[in-house]
């Protein structure tokens, strides 16, 4: 268990959840009697905040529904505990498992729990997030198990540099996964057993997905920049290569084999001009 003298903040974001919130609250509420527990109800039009204040969790309120990683960020700025457990209102997170979670602080500054392959709906969910575990891990040079498990607890002064750059809908937990890294925070994963969830799911499969590539790459390019720069870098380089060879043996110096060329070397300095603002940038938040 982490040390007695940090305190605990349970955050959980949602919206139209009253089937399961009440549940979820009680179920945290008897793992940890003694820990400050946030609901954030992200403009709900049902009893989801009643239903959360009469299990007896603490409710922030939006006027309407923002997203959430609005509603993330909402909670963590309410928070006052030193280490912040985020999970889901929609019962698909067993809050027995927290405990596993706070006894890896204070080493760690994040903890994630990692689904197993029966725990992510349908096929094409477990490829989609086998794909986005693969390319972030690449970007990171860290073996990310689940990049978009919203099931962490991490703490609140390591992630508090970085809420600005949630996205206000999906998915705070590919920003929040990738920021500590860049940042050099310590990372844990701990295997988790998802359930199914109560009510139907708001993650839409391809908008969502393709709004997820871009957060990585969004991220990947803010963080560590020459992972997208020197491949875009070498691939112009070598193909300049390849045409001015071909053209070159039939006596020619072709246009095209000089823009490719000078395109390798711009992008590769584009990218060390990058890199420097992203050690700048990184500098105060470590």
């Amino acid at each position: 268990m982490a040390d007695e003298d940090m305190r605990i903040s349970v955050v959980i974001p949602a919206f139209n959840e009253e089937a399961a919130i009440g549940d979820t609250v009680r179920d945290v509420r008897s793992v940890l009697p003694e820990a400050e527990l946030i609901v954030v109800d992200d403009g709900s039009d049902d009893s989801t905040a009643a239903k959360a204040e009469e299990a007896g969790a603490k409710v922030a309120r939006h006027p309407y529904n923002k997203g959430n990683g609005a509603a993330v960020r909402t909670g963590l700025l309410a928070a006052t505990g030193d280490i912040v457990v985020m999970m889901d209102g929609d019962g698909q997170h067993d809050a027995a498992d927290i405990p596993k979670f706070l006894e890896l602080f204070p080493e760690y500054d994040m903890v994630v729990g990692t689904r197993n392959r029966e725990s992510q709906a349908g096929w094409y969910r477990y490829l989609g997030n086998w794909l986005y575990n693969s390319l972030a891990s690449y970007m990171t040079s860290f073996k990310i198990e689940d990049l978009t498990s919203g099931f962490r607890a991490f703490k609140r002064e390591r992630i508090l540099p970085f809420i600005h750059l949630f996205p206000n809908g999906f998915s705070y937990p590919t920003t929040s996964t990738l920021a500590m890294l860049k940042a050099g925070a310590n990372l844990k994963y701990i295997p988790i057993r998802a359930f199914e969830r109560v009510g139907k799911s708001k993650v839409r499969l391809l908008y969502d997905g393709s709004r997820f590539f871009l957060i990585i790459l969004k991220l990947v390019t803010l963080f560590s920049p020459m992972r997208i720069f020197l491949p875009a870098s070498m691939l112009f380089f070598v193909t300049g290569l390849v045409w001015a060879t071909s053209t070159l043996l039939h006596g020619a110096f072709t246009n095209m084999a000089a823009l490719l060329l000078i395109m390798g070397a711009l992008v590769f300095l584009l990218g060390l001009i990058a890199e420097m603002l992203a050690s700048l940038y990184t500098q105060g938040r470590r």
